[in-house]
């Protein structure tokens, strides 16, 4: 699951994504709205976790726009206010839940499972193709009756391009998804060892090489 962090603090910002990243989460962090909302449109992650105060766009118009853009990805805000009206404006414009600034992390971990579970169900918590099965719930994958272990990135990885079927995904985007745009940008060889054993484990048709293109998972 990707998770796309708005938040001015870096050092706060710095902190959830260390504690995300732990919990096998994929993490891009923005530092104001404009960056925010461009990666919120072009990456498309599964949650965002969303600052009111921000330089350049604030957290309201940014839900707003990425609604009426039809965007649909859970938006968990996050506000230093704690004036009712303001968060009911909030959650009429579209954001999903709140927190009010300080905030205990194992809150916001409970926050962003219990969304993200939500979103998933909505859109069908299981992928498959042909005898393979992802469960998003569990983060478990089966082919046929045997449970295969897959590391936090083949997992990652393996959901990405499920959850693009038919898609031709170049390596940017699925280091940018993720990885999180982190320094295995730096290694041109992540990818391939990640579907080598992605490969190894389900099968050799699994993940298709589109040459001077990228990987995408075949929608038949």
């Amino acid at each position: 699951m990707h998770i796309l962090i708005i938040e001015d603090q870096e050092k706060l910002a710095a902190n959830i994504r260390q504690f995300l990243m732990m919990q096998h989460y994929v993490v891009t962090i923005a530092h104001d709205g404009k960056d925010g909302f461009e990666k919120a449109m072009t990456l498309e992650p599964d949650l965002i976790v969303l600052d009111l105060n921000l330089p350049g766009m604030d957290g309201y118009l940014i839900c707003s726009m990425l609604r009426q853009n039809k965007k649909n990805m859970p938006i968990l805000m996050l506000t230093a206010r704690a004036k009712q009206q303001e968060i009911i404006q909030g959650l009429n414009i579209g954001a999903d839940d709140y927190l009010t600034k300080p905030f205990d992390l194992d809150e916001l971990l409970a926050r962003v499972r219990a969304l993200l579970r939500r979103n998933a169900t909505e859109k069908s918590p299981r992928l498959t193709i042909g005898s393979i099965t992802l469960d998003t719930n569990t983060q478990e994958v089966w082919k046929g009756d045997k449970k295969v272990s897959l590391s936090p990135k083949e997992y990652a990885l393996l959901e990405f391009l499920l959850r693009h079927r038919g898609i031709v995904k170049d390596r940017p985007s699925i280091l940018e998804h993720v990885w999180g745009g982190s320094d295995a940008l730096m290694f041109s060889q992540t990818i391939d060892v990640h579907v080598a054993y992605i490969r190894k484990k389900l099968g050799k048709k699994v993940i298709e090489t589109v040459p001077g293109k990228g990987y995408m998972i075949p929608s038949e």
